[in-house]
Order: structure tokens, then sequence, then C-alpha cells
């Protein structure tokens, strides 16, 4: 099967509203966001404090994401039910994502491993995307995320999303969603940035789709 590869230059609020494709097929949506947001999980509670261009809800699970045109590479996979790269189990289904991301920051000299398991959680991990560790994620050998991913699935397909970090600011993350000051100490070491450039990465990435 071939990807349909498609690039979006928008607001995030409009990237995580498009519609997913009728009928579902193979695609990988590269989104360039034109203002810097707050992209807050599906289901979390949080008083936001001032400061993000825009707060966005998006409709899967997890902690904030804080993205910056030019800091975070943000890849969506679209795999429909039909696909062989399909997997019923919603934390198993990261998993081949993860290994191909692994493997092409390995090629660009960047070595990580792929969580596998039951997710991590950690103090702030419910508030911060990065400070928690799911099926899939990318980690350096410092143990930090470097590729963080959520999904978004119905009957016919599945959205798998990922945020590689250009730079981890976790000081402006901690400001943003109001949490106490030790927080920003504490997101320190949970994250990094990837270590290559994000253009770079993303057409290696592209190129080693199977």
């Amino acid at each position: 099967m071939s990807w349909s590869i498609e690039r979006f230059q928008e607001a995030p609020s409009a990237s995580h509203a498009r519609p997913l494709p009728i009928p579902a097929r193979r695609a990988v949506w590269v989104f360039e966001p034109t203002v810097a947001a707050l992209v807050l999980g599906s289901t979390q509670r949080v008083e936001v404090a001032e400061g993000a261009h825009e707060v966005v809800r998006r409709r899967s699970g997890g902690g904030a994401v804080w993205v910056v045109p030019g800091e975070v590479l943000w890849v969506d996979v679209l795999v429909p039910a039909t696909d062989p790269l399909w997997d019923d189990d919603v934390g198993r289904a990261f998993e081949w994502l993860g290994d191909l991301w692994s493997a092409v920051l390995a090629d660009l000299g960047v070595a990580t491993t792929v969580h596998r398991g039951a997710p991590r959680r950690s103090q702030w991990g419910d508030s911060v995307c990065f400070a928690g560790l799911g099926p899939g994620e990318v980690v350096n050998m410092a143990g930090q995320k470097v590729v963080g991913m959520a999904q978004r699935r119905t009957r016919s397909v599945a959205r798998l999303q990922c945020a590689v970090l250009g730079r981890w600011d976790p000081v402006t993350v901690a400001g943003l969603l109001a949490l106490p000051p030790v927080a920003a100490d504490d997101l320190l070491s949970v994250a990094s940035g990837v270590g290559v450039p994000l253009g770079r990465l993303l057409e290696a990435f592209l190129a080693a789709l199977p």
C-alpha cells in the first residue's frame, strides 16, 4: 500500500478539527502550525494561565502539549482498519510507529528506545504529555521522552498523532498550566529536544515509511 502525504500550514485548532477521510485510507498529515498553542487532552481538567496564543482541546487523551512553530514536529499517521498495520489493541497499535521513529533516529545518529507495556505515570503526567510515558513512545538514552503520541480512532481508521520535540521548554509549559513553581524543576529531566534538525528528521521519516 502507498501513503498519501499531505502538508498543512494552519492554526493548531484547524489541525485538530480536520475530519478523518472517508473512505479510510493510508495517509500522513504533516502540520506546520502558524501560531503557538497549548493543546489539551480530551478529558483534561485544568486552569490555563494567560499567555497561550490558542488553547485547543484535542479529541485524543493525555496531557497538554505546548506547540510552537519550528520547535515541534507534528505528524499524524492515518491507518485504516483494513490495513496490515492496524491493531485492535489501542496500546500495541503505537508500537510499529515508535519502532519506525527509533530506527530513523538511529540512522541520524541518535540512539533511542521504544516504551512497551503499561503506561508509566509521574506526578505531572496527567497535566503534561511529555511527563508521562505510553506504549510506542520514544525516549533517548538518558530516559527523556523525545517522541510523544496520542490516538483517536473510529471503527474504520486510527489517527496516530506524533509530536517530536525540537526544544523542551518546561518553564513555559508549567506556567501556562498554572502548575506550582516546583513543577518546572521536576519537568526539566523528563523530556528533551531530539537532537537533530526537525526538517531533516521529517524527510528521513517519510522516506522510511513501510
